[in-house]
């Protein structure tokens, strides 16, 4: 009988460390990131080391430049394409075309020591597909994809607000941050910026919070024409700086971008 029990403590144990070991490998695996082909050449950036997988609608057929073929392995198999950077490298424009309609991808891609790591699913609108509102007495607004109000608000709150009083959205997600602790993100050099935290919605978009600090004996006023970087939306905490030194030097910006932050610089 103590045999019998001491069996299936053991399996009762190795299930339980196979779940956790489930769970955890589940909770490293970046979200999937979806980009809709709109002739507009997608930039994308790899990790060094780290392989990356692009999902395509149809098997293609890939033309990577021969300078690129010792530092970047590509293979393709039934329409994703598995690609391994081997050192870092410049953003180089390759092309992929889907082998049976001839229909065309444009890349320019990159290798970083802090690039993207999430997989990428492209996604190819209909032809004379018209957008149409479908109305429902039961409509929810979570359902909805997120605005840029929505998710401003929602960074600041997890930025500013007190604990009691944060709230969860399940339609945002926080995703990982590939950059360096500082970024020049800032023309004019006055102001040092350091991205804090990042989080994808479900509706495609991100918003990234980034600390902006004045590093002059002078305020400086924020100005989002002088960010450098691809940002549907900038909006600043405080619009201007006071000297570096005092306590209001600083400030946060929440940044919303059609990619992932790293890739938008």
């Amino acid at each position: 009988m103590m045999f019998c029990f001491s069996k299936r403590l053991r399996a009762l144990t190795a299930l339980v460390l196979g779940l956790a070991f489930c769970f955890t490998a589940w909770a490293d695996t970046p979200p999937m990131e979806r980009i809709t082909w709109d002739k507009t050449p997608i930039r994308l950036s790899l990790k060094v080391g780290a392989e990356r997988l692009i999902h395509f609608p149809n098997p293609v057929r890939i033309n990577v430049p021969h300078e690129r073929t010792a530092a970047l392995r590509t293979q393709s198999m039934d329409g994703t394409v598995y690609w391994l950077a081997k050192e870092p490298f410049e953003t180089t424009r390759i092309l992929i075309q889907e082998i049976d309609s001839g229909r065309t991808f444009l890349f320019d891609l990159s290798a970083k020591e802090k690039g993207g790591i999430a997989p990428v699913t492209i996604l190819v609108p209909k032809q004379g597909k018209t957008a149409s509102v479908a109305s429902s007495d039961h409509s929810d607004d979570e359902d909805k994809p997120l605005d840029y109000i929505t998710l401003t608000r929602f960074a600041a709150q997890q930025m500013y607000a007190p604990s009691r009083l944060l709230g969860n959205d399940h339609r945002i997600h926080r995703v990982p941050l590939n950059t360096p602790d500082t970024i020049n993100l800032v023309r004019g050099g006055a102001v040092t910026a350091k991205p804090l935290i990042s989080w994808l919605g479900d509706g495609g978009l991100y918003i990234t919070v980034v600390r902006l600090q004045n590093n002059i004996n002078q305020a400086h006023a924020l100005d989002p024409r002088d960010l450098r970087g691809r940002w549907l939306t900038a909006t600043f905490q405080h619009a201007r700086l006071l000297p570096s030194g005092n306590e209001t030097d600083t400030t946060s910006a929440y940044l919303i971008s059609a990619r992932p932050f790293e890739e938008s610089l």
